[in-house]
């Protein structure tokens, strides 16, 4: 067996794991919640705080992989957009949760744990640039677009108390708080105190597997329920289609070959649960999002280790 095949394997073994533990009753589903809530404000915030502080960037080129990876995102989404409106009949509101969701990887619980996995240290190094502005770049376009189909429709939207919202998530998101207080701590130029090291190096060390893991437990608690064409429709979306643009526009604008592997594989990751909490939030294609992250979660074991072959290929 390749390294490749045995590390998406460990990868989203966990995750059946976690399914599998909900499944048959041995954790109880509220259990992945509260690991959930552990991975996302404590464990991946202290990795991400330990990356900024002791990462080399050196050779990295954000500004190209941020261009192609969004330009990505921009063929995903209209595509699922388009797709959900003219194909499947759904209103301009439903399509913009069909857009998000084809286009929003789950870069965080999976991303993470599979880029450490297949591409190491220095992968992980390289996505959490990205990390640091797909969160609040996907919301506020979701957001946008939200107030513009709403407007359209006749039910405006206050955009001041949105943006309220929105400014209140991002700066309280453990997330971005964890990438910039250890871009902070790096800029000073302060130590780190070995025992303090020893606290982040401990809970930062269970981050991707308890991650993993939960995430397996979350998805037994959506599950699958109609909508399933789409949904299966808006998976090849996301899992195809969006990963071939951004292999095509890294190819096309020559990104270093680390950098092109890291943005098409962020782009071949399947959608997270922030497409269904967007979906919840404005009240519309809660169950479109909800299978649409199931079976794409449950198709990537196969694509994902397809994509990394080909880019392999591609960039060596």
């Amino acid at each position: 067996m390749s390294p490749l095949v045995e590390t998406v394997l460990f990868i989203f073994g966990l995750v059946a794991l976690g399914y599998v533990a909900g499944a048959t009753g041995y954790l109880k589903v509220q259990t992945g919640d509260a690991l959930s809530e552990f991975a996302v404000g404590v464990a991946l915030p202290l990795l991400l705080f330990r990356t900024m502080v002791t990462a080399d960037f050196h050779g990295a080129a954000p500004w190209a992989m941020w261009g192609v990876y969004f330009s990505a995102v921009i063929v995903a989404w209209t595509t699922g957009h388009l797709l959900t409106t003219r194909v499947f009949g759904r209103d301009s509101k439903a399509g913009v949760v069909g857009g998000v969701s084809s286009a929003f990887s789950n870069i965080v619980l999976l991303g993470i744990p599979f880029m450490l996995g297949v591409f190491g240290q220095q992968g992980f190094e390289q996505l959490s640039l990205l990390i640091s502005v797909h969160l609040p770049t996907m919301l506020m376009a979701s957001i946008i677009l939200f107030q513009f189909v709403s407007r359209r429709d006749g039910e405006p939207m206050h955009p001041l108390i949105i943006v309220r919202d929105f400014l209140r998530r991002f700066f309280t998101n453990p997330l971005i708080l964890g990438i910039f207080l250890g871009l902070l701590w790096r800029l000073a130029g302060i130590e780190m105190p070995a025992l303090a090291m020893r606290f982040v190096d401990a809970l930062a060390g269970i981050a991707a597997p308890l991650a993993l893991f939960a995430m397996g437990l979350g998805l037994k608690k959506f599950g699958i329920s109609g909508n399933v064409r789409p949904a299966i429709v808006l998976s090849m979306v996301k899992l195809l289609l969006m990963p071939a643009a951004a292999l095509a526009l890294a190819w096309l604008f020559g990104l270093p070959p680390l950098t092109a592997k890291i943005a098409v594989a962020a782009a071949a990751l399947p959608s997270g649960v922030n497409s269904y909490l967007i979906a919840v939030q404005f009240g519309t294609g809660q169950a479109l999002a909800s299978n649409q992250m199931t079976i794409a979660t449950a198709l990537a074991a196969v694509t994902m280790t397809a994509w990394m072959a080909v880019v392999q290929m591609v960039f060596g």
